[in-house]
């Protein structure tokens, strides 16, 4: 029996189909071609379908991330609380401000007034080279130091201030460091450039950053603090401790370990006779911990 050929309404109908699922074809194209994302997760997402099709390498998709979070993360997250800020007292004399600059290797450096109750600007550790041994010229009349006119301002922002905008202000004002207030107008920490920088591009190291030798700092007779890159190793031999370097090298990641996620500065954990307290830390890695000797 000969068949007999489709009907036109059904010719019509899978002609339909064809073309509706063409259409969708080269609209489902032109959306990935010409799609504008309109906020942060639908750009995040494009990035990572991009990184998924080896268009870009996935270090390049970290930083790309990194950079999208950048404009919501506060100045309280990067600052250096108070209590870790190494600062100068206008009542200092030239000796003691050298020792400062030099025992720290900090170029920048708050100063509070006399009864530390306020600061009234930052001292550049440049300005007082020409007063160091050995570079005093001899016109220079050592004994007329004012440590008044070699302290420069410094502006204050608040903890809440966002780092994306808190950048254009240090391009703007070609400054490289800001002190941070809390609600109260009390000065909570600073804030440099660099820590801002880190953000974005991660832990920056230069020359005088903190040496093996010198990783972990005796505060006290129970109390260090310890810098989160020491290696295990190295911290073992130091606390007579006994912690695994099998699976991370650095005592950073080992606490991060224990805490099972990642810990916020101020929180505490308690390790055999040890507690180890969160100093400093970006929302990538801890940075510097304080280890207490528990009896």
């Amino acid at each position: 029996m000969k068949e007999e050929p489709p009907s036109t309404e059904a010719q019509l109908e899978t002609n339909l189909g064809l073309f509706k699922r063409t259409r969708n074809y080269f609209r489902e194209i032109y959306r990935k071609l010409s799609f504008k994302p309109v906020n942060q997760n639908e750009l995040a997402s494009v990035l990572k379908e991009a990184e998924e099709n080896n268009i870009i390498d996935k270090d390049v998709l970290e930083m790309m991330e990194e950079t999208i979070e950048f404009a919501s993360i506060p100045v309280r997250d990067v600052m250096v609380p108070r209590s870790q800020m190494i600062s100068i007292n206008e009542q200092d004399n030239i000796d003691q401000l050298i020792k400062k600059v030099v025992k720290s290797s900090h170029s920048r450096f708050p100063v509070f007034n006399e009864d530390e109750s306020k600061i009234i600007g930052i001292l550049l550790a440049k300005d007082l080279l020409k007063f160091a041994p050995g570079l005093i010229e001899e016109r220079l009349d050592i004994s007329s130091f004012d440590f008044q006119e070699i302290v420069r301002p410094v502006n204050h922002i608040p903890e809440s201030k966002k780092i994306n905008v808190l950048l254009d202000e240090f391009k703007s004002n070609r400054s490289h460091m800001a002190l941070v207030v809390d609600e109260f107008g009390e000065v909570s920490g600073l804030v440099t450039i660099e820590d801002v920088l880190e953000e974005i591009v991660g832990e920056i190291e230069d020359e005088t950053d903190i040496d093996e030798e010198t990783r972990i700092i005796q505060k006290s007779n129970k109390e260090f603090n310890v810098q989160a890159i020491t290696e295990i190793e190295q911290f073992n031999s130091k606390f007579n401790t006994d912690f695994s370097d099998e699976d991370f090298d650095t005592i950073g990641g080992f606490v991060t370990n224990k805490f099972g996620r990642f810990p916020k500065t101020g929180e505490s954990i308690k390790l055999e006779n040890l507690k180890f307290s969160i100093l400093s830390s970006n929302k990538r890695q801890i940075k510097k911990i304080k280890v207490e000797i528990q009896d």
